[in-house]
């Protein structure tokens, strides 16, 4: 699953970077305009008001380019820290479970599971959001009998991490 993650966020990666070029490109345009726009001033072609409106509007435009790059910088990052710490997270989860105080021990089921039911001597539980994915891609793995590429659980690997970040999950 983690080089499935690897291989995933490259894919992502790619996107974001394909976003930033995008807008730096955008932002180019708009200040080339602005500079056209004020040799226009100086030359008398367009008056300081006209000028004023014009330049305000695009460098408002401009500041919305800089907020969607910097957006994009930080979901790039969290995307793969998340990931990473959410299968992390579920790697150790019995290890940590077993070290904690039982007070602890409740919040982490309550963390993990909802719906929790007694039927014919056992427990049977439902996991919250993301975790039901990650048991769904673990029953998958071992029903198809992948290797440790994340060959049939790479496609889950994306929801997972749509879930996590829809949850601000951050293990």
């Amino acid at each position: 699953m983690r080089e499935a993650l690897h291989a995933s966020h490259a894919d992502d990666r790619g996107e974001h970077e394909q976003a930033i070029k995008r807008l730096h490109a955008e932002y180019e345009q708009l200040q080339n305009r602005i500079n056209a726009a004020y040799v226009d001033k100086l030359e008398g072609v367009v008056d300081a008001a006209a000028f004023g409106r014009m330049s305000s509007q695009w460098r408002e435009q401009q500041n919305h380019c800089v907020r969607e790059i910097e957006r994009n910088q930080r979901a790039d990052k969290r995307y793969m820290d998340q990931g990473v710490q959410l299968l992390e997270l579920a790697q150790n989860a019995q290890k940590l479970f077993e070290r904690r105080e039982p007070r602890e021990k409740r919040r982490l089921l309550n963390f993990l599971l909802s719906n929790c039911t007694w039927r014919d001597g056992e427990i049977e539980a439902e996991f919250r959001q993301p975790f039901d994915l990650l048991a769904e891609t673990n029953a998958a793995a071992k029903d198809c009998g992948t290797d440790n590429k994340g060959n049939s659980a790479e496609s889950e690997i994306w929801r997972i991490l749509e879930h996590v970040q829809e949850l601000g999950i951050a293990a």
